[in-house]
């Protein structure tokens, strides 16, 4: 017996590479001790990608290594050398793993198609050496920019099984024995409840047409409230085309099958209005047992009108090839699988956005926000030339007349990290 668990649904933590300080430093020869500047740049941080990939059947590999991160960029060097970039970071899921944000809730990505590579997060950019710095009036700047800080993100892997046709009904009805006998899939099959514990995919020839068909596990009344194990598979029927319902026509379990196929519809409709209302046709199995008759046709007075019904005995392969074709004209006129987009008003920050937000605090303007953090990392507040850049940025980026409007006034105190200084318009 095979005990492996089946993972669908992880929590990750992802962060791209700090990029690398820039280098402050002058060529120097002997007897000529400072000859100019040649600070090169810091190499950028390492990258976070999502690989889909076939050959990846579920995320049990996220339970024992959960953390994600990118090198960071090696500092710049002397001579105009570049630092090195960090290494990039390639995270295998299946196709058709959901990314959603943990804090949001919001949908990041979806890998969609086998070896589709998807940008998760960018490095950081590497700081400028002080050789960038040099202008006609500056020939010798005394000061380089600091790599750009990432932060990391938590996110959460939801795998949904790609499939054309899924195959839904209460446990035991043999919906695993029918998979096994329309494919080469060999899922495990015995005659008790829950057997399947994972979805199962098989591939279904016909002639020329193929389909991919799924064995959804674990639904039962109260599936979409989490009885069962249906909270956690129902998620994989919402990519399928259609839907093949499996009721076991003769009762054998002593349940009604109209009342097993009543409560199962139900299930989907609680769950989502888009399964609801997927194409489904109806496999009535076991109907080599007493009372199969009797049964199907209460079944085909009640339903007959609004589902096609196939019968079926999935043991034996009887009434499966007609069951087949069906699946193969109704998937004809079905548009094909599509993926699921991105929130669009969302993104994953890789760094801190360039804001600015201003609070007084015991009468002293106190700046934060990410582009304070930027120009406090940048900035020689010693440096007169360095002093000139960060007074420019304020400027430009408005930072002045926000404080002006505030009632700032000259001579006023304003805090910038850890230094304060006095306002002068």
């Amino acid at each position: 017996m095979d005990n492996k668990p089946f993972i669908d649904k992880v929590k990750i933590t992802v962060k791209a590479g700090d990029g690398g300080d820039g280098m402050n430093s002058f060529k120097a020869y002997k007897g000529k001790p400072a000859c100019g500047p040649d600070g090169g740049d810091g190499g950028d941080g390492g990258s976070v990608y999502l690989v889909a990939d076939r050959n990846t059947t579920d995320l049990l590999a996220f339970r024992f290594t959960s953390k994600f991160f990118a090198g960071n960029g090696e500092r710049g060097g002397s001579n105009q050398c570049t630092g090195k970039r960090g290494e990039d970071v390639f995270i295998k899921v299946p196709c058709g793993t959901l990314v959603r944000d943990f804090e949001t809730g919001k949908i990041v990505c979806d890998a969609f198609e086998d070896g589709e590579k998807i940008l998760l997060l960018a490095g950081g950019r590497g700081g400028k050496g002080n050789v960038r710095f040099t202008t006609a009036r500056r020939h010798a700047p005394d000061f380089a920019q600091k790599g750009v800080a990432t932060k990391p993100h938590v996110l959460i892997l939801e795998m949904k099984v790609i499939a054309d046709v899924g195959l839904v009904g209460f446990p035991n009805v043999g919906k695993s024995t029918l998979l096994s006998k329309i494919s080469a899939a060999k899922p495990k099959i015995a005659d008790y409840h829950f057997t399947t514990l994972s979805p199962n995919l098989g591939v279904v020839r016909y002639y020329d047409e193929s389909f991919v068909a799924a064995d959804i596990p674990g639904l039962i009344e109260g599936a979409s409230e989490g009885a069962g194990l249906g909270h956690d598979f129902l998620r994989h029927i919402e990519r399928t085309r259609m839907i093949v319902h499996v009721i076991d026509v003769a009762g054998v379990e002593g349940r009604d099958p109209l009342d097993d196929f009543a409560v199962i519809n139900d299930e989907l409709n609680a769950y989502s209005e888009k399964l609801a209302a997927l194409p489904m046709i109806v496999a009535a199995n076991k109907c080599d047992c007493f009372g199969a008759e009797e049964n199907l046709k209460a079944f085909r007075k009640k339903y007959g009108k609004k589902y096609r019904i196939f019968p079926i005995t999935a043991l034996t392969g009887e009434g499966t090839e007609e069951l087949v074709r069906a699946c193969c004209e109704l998937l004809a006129t079905l548009p094909p699988q599509e993926r699921i987009p991105a929130d669009e008003d969302f993104a994953l920050e890789t760094d801190e956005g360039l804001t600015c937000e201003i609070f007084v605090d015991d009468g002293a303007f106190v700046l934060t926000g990410g582009l304070i953090e930027m120009l406090c990392r940048n900035v020689v507040m010693n440096n007169p030339d360095s002093m000139m850049y960060f007074q420019r940025v304020l400027k430009l980026r408005g930072v002045f007349k926000q404080l002006a409007d505030m009632g700032c006034k000259e001579g006023d105190t304003v805090v910038v990290g850890e230094t304060e200084f006095e306002f002068v318009p």
